[in-house]
């Protein structure tokens, strides 16, 4: 199976609407309201406050000071509340409905875990304050970590990387310098290519050439291609699991022995963490380095950017090279350790990562999220996830190409394709068409594997009334496109805004808004 390179149709198509409502005199749409911009509201000759004379003094910028207006706009309290309110209720949340992106695990957040994170000596910690008046926050920092190592059966844990791309780069530092340590240059990466695309762009960040593994017809990694190509210049191998077509690697444990037989280790990505979850442990399976999404698996803030946090767990022979600092309990307290007092019990740490520790936020959150659940309760974060993924699944093959329904049960998300769609019509009308449905889209056209693909992650927080309204809005859309439905290559009508050229959009973007030039009058 090769991987797609085709790319995705995105310039809207001009498309009859059968029946439209008259055009409102404001461009609003009952509470869809039109919003201008902060400057076609306010004006920068103006502002919405009022100050004192500020006392004339020297800028001790020098040279450097800026002495020109700014320019942005003046705006009163009630202009400025009302314009980010009004955007904010264009936004698509967790709170507004299910979110089905795949790869993504865009989860309820339980509201207990927010209201530890902002409790008074977590929220306002500083990364500088001393240790002796932050044995609270360490001791929050070292159970999770014993939680995580628990969890996962692996050796020890980094908990300073920041997100999955992150913690990626923090287990290939310690893999290299676990070569490097005994005398071993290796200059290849293999990645699958059911694994995440962070891992080959990883990889390469690391210096390291990226090879790929093909997939088995059932979408796998093709066990005998990955034995044939292992040799004595093979860092290691980045495999995801379960993988990114929804299904759990069977041969995990015969691909790990495989690998150290060859001299290599095993890196995985653990993004789909909460489907094995109390289930496996990632360390019975050989591997050595593994991310963990708390902000994924562990029900945190996800999306925008961040806040993200991505602890690695790593085995006993990448252990000595895990990055500084870290917490460790020396006696009856906690003690971050840096480099100035590392000494010689972890002298062979590949370095620093990170300015400061990590996000305490996160932290706070994922141990909240672990200990309400408890052992039962993680177990069951893997069961609900599986279950509602598979039901997704089983509920949509009769009306969308299912690829890999016939491989066994699928993990945490179900994989669709276009295939069956008329003639014209494609993933992205169907996505397009979720949004008019009061719907987020899927994961389109990812992963590579499946062409016009539709990744569908329902994660284990949806309730059956949720997932079923879900399975109807798509299979009116599935079938609407099977049966070439004009009308859907106009999706979205409802949207504040219609179908746009998203190619166009992302390699040209406006940035700046520009002040208009008004026409002189004429004389």
């Amino acid at each position: 199976m090769t991987m797609l390179k085709e790319g995705r149709p995105t310039a809207p198509q001009a498309v009859e609407q059968a029946a439209s409502a008259p055009a409102t005199a404001t461009g609003n749409r009952a509470l869809m309201l039109e919003e201008a911009l902060i400057f076609e509201i306010g004006s920068t000759d103006t502002t919405g406050v009022d100050f004192a004379e500020a006392p004339k003094v020297a800028s001790r910028l020098g040279t450097l000071a800026r002495t020109d207006a700014i320019g942005l706009p003046g705006l009163s309290e009630q202009e400025t509340v009302r314009h980010y309110t009004r955007l904010s209720r264009q936004n698509y949340a967790i709170d507004l409905g299910l979110f089905p992106l795949g790869s993504c695990t865009m989860k309820h957040n339980p509201r207990l875990n927010e209201k530890v994170a902002r409790m008074p000596g977590f929220a306002d910690l500083h990364p500088l304050a001393p240790q002796s008046t932050v044995q609270g926050a360490l001791a929050v920092i070292h159970e999770l970590a014993q939680w995580l190592i628990t969890l996962t059966g692996m050796h020890s844990v980094a908990m300073s990387p920041k997100a999955g791309a992150h913690g990626e780069l923090c287990g290939l530092l310690a893999i290299r310098a676990a070569l490097e340590a005994r005398g071993d240059a290796r200059s290849v990466i293999l990645v699958p290519e059911s694994a995440h695309g962070t891992n080959p762009a990883t990889a390469a960040f690391c210096g390291y050439k990226v090879e790929d593994i093909p997939a088995t017809p059932d979408g796998r990694v093709d066990l005998e291609a990955l034995k044939a190509r292992l040799g004595p210049d093979v860092a290691a191998v980045m495999i995801t699991n379960p993988n990114t077509c929804g299904l759990f690697e069977r041969d995990m444990k015969t691909i790990s022995d495989a690998v150290h037989a060859a001299g290599a280790f095993v890196y995985c990505d653990g993004a789909n963490f909460n489907a094995i979850v109390g289930r496996v442990r990632p360390g019975d399976l050989g591997v050595d380095a593994m991310h963990i999404n708390l902000h994924k698996t562990f029900s945190t803030p996800h999306g925008g950017g961040g806040p993200g946090s991505g602890p690695v767990v790593l085995s006993q022979a990448l252990t000595p090279f895990a990055p500084l600092p870290f917490v460790e309990k020396q006696g009856n307290a906690f003690v971050l350790v840096e480099e100035e007092t590392v000494g010689d019990h972890h002298a062979s740490s590949f370095g620093r990562m990170v300015a400061f520790h990590g996000q305490m936020g996160m932290f706070t959150r994922a141990l909240t999220y672990i200990l309400s659940h408890g052992a039962d309760g993680l177990r069951q974060v893997a069961s609900d996830a599986v279950l509602n993924a598979n039901y997704i699944l089983r509920s949509l093959d009769d009306v969308l190409d299912a690829p890999f329904g016939q491989s066994g049960p699928c993990m945490h998300e179900a994989l669709f394709s276009d295939k069956g769609l008329a003639e014209g019509f494609t993933t992205l009308d169907i996505a397009k068409g979720l949004i008019d449905e009061g719907f987020h889209p899927m994961t389109m056209y990812f992963p590579l594997v499946v062409h016009g693909a539709m990744l569908v992650e329902p994660t284990e927080t949806e309730s059956k009334a949720a997932l079923d309204q879900f399975i109807m809005a798509l299979r009116s859309l599935a079938e609407r496109a099977k049966a070439g439905d004009e009308a859907l290559k106009g999706a979205p009508y409802f949207a504040p805004r219609r179908r746009l050229d998203e190619t166009l959009a992302a390699r040209k973007p406006v940035l700046t808004w520009t002040e208009p030039v008004l026409a002189a009058a004429a004389e």
